[in-house]
């Protein structure tokens, strides 16, 4: 008979952080299935994946932030890929970025003077840019019908590229890279979030559905006395009693709901709407993502005035095509199945995307889908690392707002280290230390 495990890790959230993390932990050298047990929890009935997760462009930057994590979760992603056939599997690909401003011609004006700010919540930026130096684009505008010559003049004069053929050229006043050619990649989140699950899983991990009801603390530990000692869960499947699951380490990265569990993080919910586009057969759909700035006209507005918005435009390898809106702060729910979808919200972003593309005019909407993002609501972050100021043994990984997917592999890779050999080896991630934010 084998020896009882030594070391039993569980993993709250079934996010990218937390699928992630699993992996990397099953991954490391020091990994042993006959003294480690790893059991990853997740509190919604339908799976991983279902939160920010599942519903996010899948961006990955070298010009995202905080740059400490960036540095390792970028280049742990291409070797991800290459040896998972990430390409084939969960759709990573370098990409084009770029800065798009110009004006959008509207055919629906009752959906078009929607925000994309969903019902219930105020307007709040997802700040995805903020690791871009700033910069002023001029604007170039155009008038009235053109040629194909003048428009391939105009594609010239606001540098829109050859390339990029779903935005149209006499709308825009100006178009600039924003960042080089292989600073910016994508990944199909959903694909890659049970991707990470399922390669954890042929390692070892166990994966049980529940909700977490609390972390339990033992006094044990030595400093403030006190370490974890497992959780409690409510299993999926019907009216079933709290159980306990034994635990020497706890991983919190629940996102947004990890305040449920350690009331003193500082961990406050963005919802974010997003839809995605399926244009005409046979329509090919260049790989660029686009932050635009569209001004639409006042006659569609209803206010007499013209209307800025911003969508977020992401071609994606199957030529689908995700498009997103600003957040709100809106309350978040009991768990991640009981988020609102505002379809409101959600035609508008249609509706202004389609007032620059003819091929995202003509496609077909597939998913109308909301989410909450994990923000440190005290600025900065994310947070990783042992709180060892709530007890000895509870790691913290969560707040990683807009940038999870393209930090998760660097953020996994500490936990990792910081579970298995006592201690953060990769980076130097002591400003995202919990004992700076609780």
């Amino acid at each position: 008979m084998s020896p009882a495990p030594t070391q039993n890790i569980v993993i709250v959230g079934g996010g990218i952080i937390g699928c992630t993390t699993a992996y990397y932990l099953a991954s490391h050298p020091a990994f042993d299935p006959a003294s480690t047990s790893i059991t990853l929890i997740e509190a919604s009935a339908h799976g991983v994946a279902q939160g920010a997760s599942g519903k996010a462009g899948g961006l990955v930057a070298k010009w995202a932030y905080p740059k400490e994590l960036v540095a390792v979760s970028f280049q742990e992603h291409v070797r991800l890929a290459q040896e998972h056939d990430g390409a084939n599997r969960w759709g990573w690909r370098f990409v084009n970025c770029g800065s798009w401003e110009g004006r959008g011609e509207v055919v629906e004006p009752d959906a078009a003077a929607g925000s994309g700010v969903g019902s219930g919540g105020r307007r709040k930026s997802l700040e995805k840019t903020l690791g871009l130096p700033g910069s002023e684009l001029e604007s170039k505008p155009a008038t009235g019908s053109e040629t194909q010559a003048s428009l391939k003049e105009r594609r010239a004069a606001t540098g829109l590229p050859e390339d990029l053929n779903w935005v149209e050229p006499h709308l825009t006043d100006s178009y600039s890279p924003m960042a080089p050619p292989g600073a910016t990649a994508q990944v199909h989140p959903y694909l890659f979030t049970t991707s990470m699950l399922e390669l954890a899983q042929a390692r070892g991990v166990r994966f049980v559905q529940g909700k977490v009801t609390a972390i339990i603390v033992d006094k044990a530990g030595s400093g403030n006395g006190r370490r974890v000692g497992g959780v409690t869960y409510v299993p999926h499947g019907g009216a079933q009693e709290a159980q306990k699951l034994p635990a020497t380490h706890v991983i919190l990265a629940a996102g947004a709901w990890s305040p449920r569990l350690v009331p003193s993080l500082p961990i406050s919910g963005t919802r974010a709407h997003s839809i995605t586009i399926r244009p005409r057969p046979n329509t090919r759909i260049a790989p660029y993502v686009l932050f635009t700035e569209i001004t639409l006209p006042a006659s569609s507005t209803g206010s007499g005035r013209a209307q800025q918005v911003s969508p977020e435009i992401y071609a994606r390898p199957t030529d689908e095509v995700y498009c997103c809106g600003p957040g709100d702060d809106s309350a978040v729910p009991e768990t991640v199945d009981d988020v609102q979808v505002d379809e409101g919200a959600c035609e508008s972003i249609r509706a202004h995307v389609a007032s620059i593309s003819r091929e995202l005019r003509e496609g077909a909407v597939e998913r109308r889908q909301a989410c909450f993002l994990p923000v440190v609501s005290v600025g900065g972050g994310p947070i990783v690392g042992e709180a060892k100021e709530v007890a000895e043994g509870l790691v913290v990984a969560t707040g990683h707002t807009c940038w999870g997917i393209c930090n998760a592999p660097g953020t996994a890779k500490a936990i990792a280290e910081l579970v298995l050999e006592g201690k953060i080896k990769c980076a130097n991630l002591n400003k995202l230390k919990p004992s700076r934010f609780l």
